[in-house]
């Protein structure tokens, strides 16, 4: 169904399985070389079924369920469908940018589809969401969906709970700043709250009583999260997050003309994520929008580099980075 601030009857669950940003899609990104795609993404949404059925847990996905707002791949459509109604516990989803083709869910976007077939729960507009009861915890969930505004009180959401627990898909600026990132700030009366849309895991930072948590996408579509291990994570009742390793690849990406002679891969990962990648993963979409070919994004990056005296490797990583996000844009444009 399509939640727009319904609650749902409270649910008895042993526990919260958080998914971050499938991204599924029939169109293989730029640099995987996986033979078949996009099984590398289905097998970890198979794997997060087994665990949530094994351990009964209730499922809350983080947004981006899709990697672009229509998904034209039929048969691609009902493998996910098939995947997602194997959860014992209907899964609930957030809003992500990359499911919406304006700034709201609307009927033309392919994951209202999944809500009103009763595939999944969606969650299309900031609201408190609903109850589960975990053990002898009652949590409160509230979620907030791409592009509109986290609330900075969330006292009045939930009557006679022990945990609020808010869930949102926005820019934040976990480790250090970029352009259009929000700092972690205070939310009166919310514990934790859980955010999308940033594909690396980041260290949880405390504002106030909200504790603020990014788990990381489960799809890794670009070379700058070559280190970056997918998993999915458990909500406890007392707001702690537990990590749980996810089936993957190592060596999924191609490098041709990124590394230059031997250079290490998780050095120069490093070095990228230093060098404004996650401007990129942000996907820069005010300065994409008013340049058109990234041109304002490129100025910014070039003058970083020869300020910092950037290594050639990762000049050449971050260029060719940015030649993909472009070509998104455009192609969702």
């Amino acid at each position: 169904m399509i939640l727009s601030g319904d609650r749902l009857t409270p649910i008895a669950c042993n526990g919260i399985l958080v998914i971050g940003d499938p991204h599924v899609g029939s169109r293989r990104p730029g640099r995987r070389k996986d033979a078949v795609w996009p099984q590398a993404v289905l097998g970890k949404l198979e794997r997060c079924v087994t665990i949530a059925n094994e351990r009964g847990l209730a499922v809350v996905i983080l947004g981006d369920l899709f990697d672009r707002p229509v998904e034209t791949d039929v048969a691609l459509k009902n493998q996910l469908i098939r995947v997602l109604k194997g959860f014992r516990h209907r899964p609930l989803v957030n809003v992500g940018n990359h499911d919406i083709q304006h700034t709201t869910l609307t009927d033309g976007d392919s994951l209202a589809l999944l809500g009103l077939c009763d595939v999944v729960d969606v969650v299309a507009t900031s609201a408190p969401v609903t109850e589960f009861q975990i053990d002898a915890r009652r949590i409160g969930i509230g979620m907030t969906p791409y592009g509109q505004t986290i609330p900075v009180d969330a006292r009045g959401s939930f009557a006679d709970v022990d945990l609020r627990a808010w869930f949102s898909h926005h820019d934040i600026a976990f480790d250090g700043g970029y352009p259009g990132a929000v700092p972690p700030f205070a939310v009166e009366g919310c514990d934790v709250l859980i955010n999308g849309h940033i594909h690396k895991t980041q260290k949880s930072i405390l504002a106030g009583r909200t504790r603020w948590m990014n788990p990381g996408t489960i799809t890794r579509q670009s070379v700058d999260l070559v280190d970056h291990v997918p998993r999915a994570w458990i909500l406890d009742g007392s707001g702690a997050l537990e990590p749980h390793a996810l089936p993957y690849e190592s060596n999924v990406f191609d490098l041709t003309g990124r590394v230059v002679g031997e250079a290490d891969g998780a050095v120069v990962a490093r070095e990228v994520e230093s060098a404004f990648v996650t401007l990129l993963q942000a996907e820069s979409a005010t300065e994409l929008k008013r340049s058109g070919d990234g041109a304002i994004v490129r100025d910014e990056i070039e003058a970083k580099f020869n300020a910092d005296d950037t290594s050639d490797a990762v000049r050449a990583i971050v260029r060719s980075l940015l030649g993909e996000a472009v070509e998104r844009h455009a192609a969702q444009s």
